[in-house]
């Protein structure tokens, strides 16, 4: 970027952070309530709602974690996590919504001390601070500085993975600090509006280089069970060149295992042996990280919590809901697309990762390989085929795949231990090497991009932190030490923001080990998920379920789920959550029919906020519902 555009982007992300901590800062003190610095005043109107949903939900997690699995072999398929939250964000506001604002929640695991008891509310909020600070916050961390940090791969400090790490947490901390949710709630309005501008212009500029691109160049890059040809592509509008080189043959999702992820990337059906998202996971499955995501995950539906009136919030859920429809075409086709357009890319910087491990192996390492490497680091592969043969005192064999990876297995047995698992191509950099080839060049355009992915980072952060130090003050330190003063509730919640980045700060640059960070963030949230579903349901649904259920249920989803993961690794993540509910359910009905509570528990009722539910909402939240099945019915 030339000195202008610099200090335009300087400007926008130090002008909308300022705009956020001035929209709040005659509402939030030590003086005032804990309500206005939590749940901004419960005074969020509809177009706030939705947009800080967005721009929470939507950050570098999606832009270099789902983009870079449909960069590899998911493609369309990791979509699913987007059109289904369509659909579940109106089952969340039109019924878990009323409930919680009907009983006047700072917290979601507020409500199971009422239902349940107070062992229950600790048994959720503790893991869900932890998944919040170890897991997302750190995530997020992670993946916006790997965005950074590949967009000025070529400039000292800010190609620094741990030094944008740290830069990102700050910037972030800074407005939650002082504004709290209010200050969140504003600057997501701004970011959320320039991401879905910013990802329109990414996809735009997309299919105008998939135009220029020469087909011999673009033929290498298509699906393994594709026909598609050279003279193919040569006649193809960019669309058709698209579905030419992402579709399978006759339109099928073949399941195939070979390079380029073979396989239709252009349909939303995986097979049933997919490691990711197996068809069988659309059933049941992928519906329970995201209920528990969009309903009660306190990082998300804190937004919702401050809304000034169901109405008002029924309308921004729904606002949501209709964007989301919207954001698979801004992140994930421009994911398969970056594959298409910049496959070399992707493969440098896998490589300059992998020269770097082999450079620091110690004696006793061995390294194992994914199953394209051979073809795509023939030369290097060598180097790793000779390695290991010599800590498994055995001769190479063969160069391949299965041989390194035998090799490997022989020296693990022998005592070696596993370096890392080296990558073809470097998938989470798709989008962050999309940005870099087709906006730096675009004069003009450059700054505005890259403060809508940097805001988006930010945003998704603060609001993050704000939930973890709102369940860490109200779940935690009021419960415990019984302080009801709103001036220490608020001066603890900002001691809470300083000590979780520092931790999320710490453990972000440790992630660049992960294959895929999308899909670390969704394993580790298969350990809490089923269970606390399971127990929101029998809280809603069954009253005579006893009490201590509340506990036991979340206690053995993280039981019942660690031991499938260690005794069943050959099943995807998707089918253990589905698993580990069925088995938190059943127990719930059990303990239901054998022992159920005589007296009904009576729930509080705030009297402060309106209840009538929304007419428009309901009318356009079936809207979305039946666009989210048209869309499903033309990716299938």
């Amino acid at each position: 970027m030339n000195a202008v555009e610099v200090i335009l982007f300087i400007v926008a992300v130090v002008g909308v952070i300022w705009l956020g901590i001035w929209k709040s800062k005659s509402d939030v003190s030590e003086e005032s309530g804990a309500a206005d610095y939590f749940l901004a005043g419960r005074g969020l109107t509809w177009w706030l709602v939705g947009f800080s949903l967005i721009a929470a939900n939507i950050s570098t997690e999606q832009f270099v974690g789902m983009s870079g699995s449909s960069a590899n072999w998911l493609g369309m398929a990791i979509a699913s996590y987007e059109w289904m939250a369509a659909i579940t964000l109106i089952f969340v506001g039109f019924w878990f919504l009323p409930k919680f604002l009907r009983a006047g929640l700072y917290t979601i695991p507020e409500f199971l001390e009422y239902r349940y008891d107070s062992k229950a509310r600790l048994a959720m909020a503790i893991p869900m601070i932890l998944t919040l600070v170890f897991v997302t916050t750190a995530s997020v961390i992670f993946s916006g500085a790997k965005f950074v940090s590949e967009y000025y791969n070529t400039v000292p400090v800010l190609n620094s993975l741990p030094a944008m790490c740290w830069a990102i947490a700050i910037l972030a901390a800074v407005y939650v600090f002082v504004g709290g949710l209010k200050a969140c709630a504003w600057t997501d309005l701004v970011w959320g509006a320039a991401l879905i501008v910013g990802g329109a212009i990414v996809m735009y500029l997309s299919f105008n280089a998939l135009a220029e691109k020469p087909a011999e160049e673009l033929i290498l890059t298509k699906v393994a069970n594709s026909n598609a040809t050279i003279a193919d592509l040569e006649s193809a509008s960019p669309a058709e060149r698209f579905m030419l080189l992402n579709d399978g043959v006759d339109g099928e999702a073949v399941a195939l295992e070979g390079p380029n992820g073979a396989g239709g990337k252009v349909h939303m059906i995986r097979p049933k042996t997919d490691s990711d998202i197996p068809w069988t996971a659309l059933l049941i499955g992928l519906w329970i990280p995201n209920l528990y995501y969009w309903g009660l995950n306190q990082y998300i539906v804190q937004r919702t919590l401050g809304s000034k009136s169901l109405a008002e919030g029924q309308k921004g859920i729904v606002f949501a809901a209709g964007l989301k429809l919207v954001i698979p075409f801004i992140v994930v086709i421009p994911g398969i697309l970056a594959f298409n357009l910049f496959s070399g890319d992707l493969k440098q910087s896998m490589a300059d990762t992998n020269e770097a491990a082999f450079a620091a192996v110690e004696k006793g390492e061995v390294f194992t390989v994914d199953e394209q490497f051979v073809e795509v680091h023939s030369a290097f592969a060598a180097k790793i085929l000779a390695h290991n043969a010599a800590e498994a005192g055995s001769a190479p064999g063969s160069l391949s795949s299965d041989s390194i990876n035998a090799l490997a297995e022989k020296a693990i047995a022998n005592g070696a231990i596993e370096a890392a698992v080296l990558k073809s191509y470097d998938y989470d950099a798709a989008f962050p090497v999309l940005v870099r080839n087709l906006i730096k060049p675009t004069p003009w355009i450059s700054w505005f991009v890259l403060a809508a992915l940097c805001g988006a980072v930010i945003s998704s952060l603060a609001s993050m932190l704000n939930s973890a130090s709102t369940i860490a003050t109200m779940d935690l330190y009021a419960k415990f030490s019984g302080e009801e003063n709103p001036a220490q509730l608020v001066k603890v919640g900002r001691i809470f923001v300083v000590i979780f980045v520092i931790i999320a700060g710490l453990i972000a640059p440790a992630l660049d080990k992960f294959d895929s960070i999308f899909a670390y963030i969704q394993e580790f949230q298969g350990f809490i998920s089923p269970g606390i579903l399971a127990v929101f349901i029998f809280g809603f649904f069954s009253p005579k379920t006893p009490r201590w259920f509340g506990f036991a249920g979340i206690v053995m989803s993280i039981v019942i789920y660690g031991a499938l993961k260690v005794g069943t690794e050959d099943i995807a993540f998707l089918n253990r959550m589905a698993i580990t509910l069925g088995c938190v359910v059943a127990i719930g009905i059990a303990l239901t029919i054998i022992k159920p509570m005589k007296d009904k528990v009576q729930m509080p009722v705030n009297d402060a906020i309106a209840l009538e539910s929304s007419p428009t909402a309901k009318l356009l939240g079936g809207l979305v519902v039946v666009a989210t099945l048209i869309l499903y019915a033309v990716f299938w």
